[in-house]
């Protein structure tokens, strides 16, 4: 069993730290706020920019996941969180035991709008600056003398966060006009899965991307979910064409060497995720 810091505690983080906690590893959840975290893991209340805070991290820790989110949508902030904070953090655990980081960034660092495919060697050349601040932390990490590994994750959706089936049943979703735009999406529970898969591995990889097994259309996912909320088929936005929605994101995402390394999505399709939601009568929001 090992010393858990979760660097960034909050909807991904919360259900990681709880299930380490459940096998036995001794978990600590950092983050911000005063907000009390599950039984059987223990807080750490800090700012990752708080040099004086971060000297009082509990000893001997063994492994981190950087799961840090900005406080704004503006790229100071993004740069705090992923750069600056995982910077402070690396000094702080300078002389800890630690023998792995996982750090959570984000496959919109690939800029690719043409739906092409892409894995862990595709170019990474972010437009936007929030993913260049991410990929500003992979590289930082990856200078580092700790053995670190860096997980692209899709859009994540799960419990209480449903939006696209709650925009479906209102009426309010629409489909671009022109050729398909593609999404890549991940369960939460499976991005909890991918992250202790890859805590688990003797010899993972340094990087990896985390998205479900069928990169789909997002037409086809909001007619299927229209269909099973009865709901009307999305409309056609001509206003909003699929080139001008692809500056945004249009990739299909390939996760072979995830899957190589032994990981089983629980969630292998948009089908079996927003279906699992869908059956438990999400409520608004959920």
């Amino acid at each position: 069993m090992a010393r858990v810091l979760i660097a960034g505690c909050g909807y991904v983080g919360t259900a990681l730290a709880v299930r380490l906690a459940s096998e036995g590893h001794e978990v600590w959840a950092l983050r911000r706020s005063d907000v009390e975290p599950p039984s059987a893991v223990r807080a750490f209340r800090a700012d990752l920019t708080d040099v004086d805070r971060l000297r009082a991290l509990p000893p001997r820790l063994e492994a981190i996941f950087y799961m840090a989110s900005a406080g704004a949508t503006e790229d100071r902030a993004y740069r705090s969180a992923y750069v600056d904070g995982l910077r402070y953090l690396l000094a702080a655990v300078d002389g800890h035991p630690v023998r792995r980081i996982v750090y959570v960034s984000s496959t919109g660092v690939y800029a690719q709008q043409g739906g092409e495919w892409v894995d862990e060697e595709s170019p990474a050349e972010p437009l936007h600056f929030s993913a260049r601040r991410l990929l500003e932390g992979e590289r930082l990490l990856a200078t580092s003398r700790f053995a670190a590994t860096v997980v692209r994750l899709g859009g994540i959706y799960g419990p209480r966060r449903a939006r696209l089936v709650d925009r479906v049943r209102r009426g309010e979703a629409t489909v671009p006009a022109g050729g398909p735009v593609y999404a890549n999406r991940i369960h939460r529970d499976d991005c909890v899965g991918v992250l202790r898969h890859v805590f688990t591995l003797e010899r993972p990889a340094a990087r990896y991307v985390a998205a479900d097994e069928e990169p789909a259309e997002l037409a086809v996912v909001l007619r299927w979910i229209a269909e099973r909320v009865g709901a009307p088929p999305p409309r056609i936005d001509a206003a909003q064409t699929a080139v001008r929605y692809g500056r945004r994101s249009n990739k299909r995402v390939r996760p072979a060497r995830l899957l190589a390394s032994g990981y089983r999505f629980r969630y292998p399709t948009f089908r079996e995720g927003y279906g699992q939601l869908i059956a438990r009568h999400a409520a608004p929001g959920d």
